[in-house]
């Protein structure tokens, strides 16, 4: 059942992350935080076609590059030179993209075994 725990949690980061993207300025509304969307969006996508296929691995693999592309747009967005997220903002995201990065951790060394 802890694919339907890392689908839990990545849904309650995608409420999250769409109420932070809401104040982003009008600029970056159509470039960072879409490809900020669309990158949470795509890991919620690849943990559900990993929790249906028979060999995860693969997927499972893309779903970790994802999750660190998404990190990366994260960290961008809080850098003090653009200052989109606030620190608790940014401090609260990191937080529930580290516990997705344990959770899929944990997976991905289910399925090696």
């Amino acid at each position: 059942m802890e694919q339907l725990k890392i689908y839990q949690k990545i849904y309650d980061m995608i409420v999250y992350g769409n109420n932070c993207l809401l104040q982003f300025p009008r600029s970056e509304r159509y470039a960072l935080a879409t490809e900020i969307k669309k990158s949470m969006y795509t890991l919620l996508r690849l943990a559900i076609v990993a929790n249906k296929k028979y060999y995860k691995k693969t997927t499972l693999q893309e779903m970790d590059v994802e999750l660190e592309t998404l990190k990366t747009f994260i960290r961008v967005a809080a850098d003090p030179k653009f200052k989109y997220l606030g620190l608790k903002q940014y401090e609260n995201w990191s937080k529930m993209l580290s516990e997705i990065g344990r959770m899929l951790g944990g997976w991905m060394k289910a399925v090696k075994q």
